[in-house]
This record gives C-alpha cells, structure tokens and sequence, in this order.
C-alpha cells in the first residue's frame, strides 16, 4: 500500500480540507477521554467509596464487592478509566468500520462489477457502487468516473488512460484509509498501558503488604490483606481491560485488511477492464 499513502500529498486541496475535520476530530476524542475520566472517578470516589460499602469509619473493611474495589487504592479510578475509553472506541470503530464494510460483500460487489464492464455497461456498474455504499463501493465509484470519462477521451493513449485511472483508484483509496484505521491507536495503546498499570497497583499493593509485615510484633492482619487485595484488584482489572483491547484491535485490523483487499481488488479489476476493452 505504499502507492497509496505517496498519492496523498499530491491533492492539495484533500490536504487542506482535512485540517478543520482533523482538528474537530481531536476535540471530540479529548472530550470523550476527559469524559471517560471524569466519570470513573465519580463512580469510585462517590459510588464505590459510599460509607454504606464500608464496616468501619476509615473504609478499611469492606462490606461488599464496591467496598472492595474501592480498597484498591487510587490506580483503580485510573484502570477504571481506560476501560471506559475502550469502550467508547471500540463502539465507535464498531460503527465506522461497519459502514466501511458496505452492504454487499467485496468479492461479490467485484464480480458484479467485472461482468457489467464486460458488457460495457457503466451505469450499471455506478449504481452496485450505490448498492454496496462502503469503502470499496467508494473507490469503485471514483474509479468508474475516471473510466467513463477515459472512454471518451480521444487525445492519451491506452497506456496514459490506465495510469489516469490508476491515479484516481489511488487518491481516492487515500481518502479512505485513514477513516478506518482511525483510533485504532487507543485500542493499541490500551492494550499495553493496561497491563502496565495493573502491575503498578500490584506493586503498590505488595509494597503495602511488605509494610505491614514489617511492623513490630506480629504482623497486622487487616493491613496485610487489605494490601493483598489491592495488588489482587489491580492485576485483575489491568489484565482483563488489556485482553479485551488486544482482542477488539486483531479484530478491527483484520476487518479492514479485508476492506483493503477489496479495494486493491476493484482497482486492479478497473485497469485490466479498460485494457482489455478500450484502445
């Protein structure tokens, strides 16, 4: 795909469009993290930390599972805030990426395609492209402008038409890639951060059991376990919100190899067609 991503540049006025959808685009990521944040630390401090949850006044014995998430400390909030940005991304690439998907499988939407330009049937060819209205139907679209008006062109020869359509196939595949390989990046870097986090809690939670241990005489019961838990609790939360990103990222990635492949498909179907059919 390295053609591809080399287009880009050359269409100056993508380049300049995408500015403000880019700036939007980071604005309302900001504020769907800042959300993620705000309401993890609401549901621990005001949910979970609630004295009803608690047998004691210092909220040191818990009474139920709230009471004991609350005791793992403050990198709980933390964790609890990377699964909630998971989730908003992984329901948001859920939906782009679906769309992208298109209402009629790739391989079949090709071969309805090949079979029209076989017949030399343009129009009929546009309109599976509005059938299938994804990504795939998208590139087959701006490729089929280009054929059409190729087919009328009587100045370029064969060779300089297929290169026109080419480029076109290209610019627009520019267009749509980087739709879906959007946020994928959240999904990647919560998979590591999670697991790391998890094991800072755990630490924390052991260096509070050691603590404990520590002290002269025998050792305290309560702070002991209490640091147990803690080291427990993050470990558990870091991990599971870390198996979910690696498992909805492999999942999104191979959809869009998928989608990528049906793209080179159709424009590979495009340039043999017009050789094959036109001068």
């Amino acid at each position: 795909m390295a053609e591809v991503k080399t287009a880009a540049p050359k269409t100056a006025n993508t380049g300049n469009a995408g500015k403000p959808k880019n700036t939007s685009g980071f604005m309302i990521n900001l504020l769907f993290v800042l959300g993620a944040v705000a309401l993890a630390h609401i549901i621990f401090y005001v949910v979970f930390g609630n004295q009803s949850h608690f047998l004691d006044e210092h909220k040191h014995k818990a009474k139920d599972f709230m009471g004991t998430l609350y005791t793992g400390g403050w990198v709980v909030p933390i964790l609890m805030s990377t699964l909630f940005v998971l989730i908003i991304f992984i329901i948001e690439r859920a939906l782009c990426i679906m769309k992208a998907k298109g209402k009629v499988p790739a391989g079949e939407f090709v071969r309805k395609v090949q079979y029209h330009l076989a017949n030399k049937n343009i129009d009929a060819a546009l309109a599976e492209c509005d059938k299938q209205s994804g990504s795939v139907g998208n590139v087959m679209k701006a490729g089929l402008l280009k054929y059409r008006e190729m087919t009328n062109n009587h100045e370029l020869d064969k060779e300089q038409k297929v290169l026109s359509i080419q480029k076109e196939i290209e610019e627009a595949t520019a267009l749509e890639l980087p739709m879906l390989e959007k946020n994928l990046v959240f999904l990647s870097t919560i998979a590591s951060a999670a697991t790391l986090l998890g094991l800072f809690g755990t630490v924390l939670g052991m260096i509070r059991s050691f603590a404990a241990m520590n002290t002269s005489g025998s050792p305290d019961p309560a702070a002991l376990a209490g640091g147990i838990s803690e080291a427990l609790l993050n470990t558990a939360t870091g991990i599971g919100t870390s198996f979910i990103a690696i498992i909805m990222y492999n999942f999104y990635t191979t959809i869009i190899d998928g989608i990528t492949f049906g793209i080179d498909e159709s424009g590979f179907t495009l340039t043999q067609s017009f050789a094959a059919n036109y001068k």
